[in-house]
């Protein structure tokens, strides 16, 4: 048994603008959690000054570098010490790396962290805290941008 489809004229068009639409809201949305996650985590945030102790280097295929390569170098990640509030020396890998990289060992930095649960820090950066929010709603912006462009045509002809 084949099942074949076959989509033309303004259906497909439909389709096509609904989908870049849903999958731009879908972005946006995203987007906006991951902006919410990081203005909640500033709200919170204790500072403290932190000293990167190495660089984790890593082969990354893709993902979690901040830099957009089109090679398969390997990729930086700055291993910061700090003592939070509590006096307990703590030791956390950005989740963000790059090559060439963005920071040099023995370098002083500014950590954020939850008071609560000290493990949970990031060097305060922007990168650091909003290039995912970035990146969703920049790609959410661009397809909903897209469909609101064809709706618009589209409406135009009729």
């Amino acid at each position: 048994m084949e099942i074949q489809f076959q989509v033309r004229g303004r259906g497909a068009h439909r389709w096509l603008m609904l989908g870049m639409a849903a999958t731009g809201a879908l972005c946006l949305v995203i987007g906006l959690i991951f902006a919410g996650v990081s203005v909640s985590f500033l709200t919170d945030a204790k500072r403290a000054r932190g000293t990167v102790v190495a660089l984790d280097w890593r082969e990354d295929h893709g993902g979690g570098s901040r830099k957009v390569r089109s090679d398969d170098e390997p990729v930086a990640y700055p291993v910061i010490e700090f003592t939070p509030a509590d006096g307990t020396p703590r030791k956390f890998r950005d989740s963000a790396g790059s090559n060439p990289p963005s920071y040099e060992v023995g370098e002083q930095v500014e950590v954020l962290y939850r008071p609560g649960s000290p493990e949970d820090a990031r060097i305060k950066g922007f990168l650091s805290l909003w290039l995912m929010p970035l990146i969703f709603g920049g790609i959410g912006l661009v397809f909903t941008g897209i469909a609101t462009v064809m709706a618009l045509v589209t409406r135009r002809r009729r």
